[in-house]
């Protein structure tokens, strides 16, 4: 049996004609004929921030960082200098005196 062979003559008549069939395509634009180059040229940078003093007040005052984390744990700061006045009081006055002498009576 004999297999057919390509046809090299064509073959090679495609592979040149393809690049003017895709150069010669017609461009088709977006349908809705909305461009964002367009849009990104035309609007730009703003002057000035219309929203700038709306803003303003959430970055200053009692809602600045610092006191947004302030309030985030109002009662942190008081317990934690109780516990450490108690751990002083427990390790100086109530020390029971046994000293570690686990195998006898009490």
């Amino acid at each position: 049996m004999d297999t057919p062979k390509p046809n090299i003559e064509l073959i090679n008549s495609f592979e040149l004609a393809l690049p003017k069939i895709i150069a010669m395509a017609p461009r088709r634009g977006n349908l809705t004929g909305f461009d964002p180059a367009k849009l990104a040229a035309a609007s730009g940078t703003p002057a000035k921030d219309p929203w700038a003093r709306a803003e303003a007040w959430r970055y200053s005052g009692p809602f600045s960082r610092f006191n947004r984390l302030k309030g985030g744990l109002p009662g942190l700061g008081i317990a934690s200098v109780a516990f450490a006045a108690y751990c002083g009081y427990e390790y100086l006055f109530l020390n029971d005196g046994h000293g570690g002498e686990h195998g006898q009576d009490h």
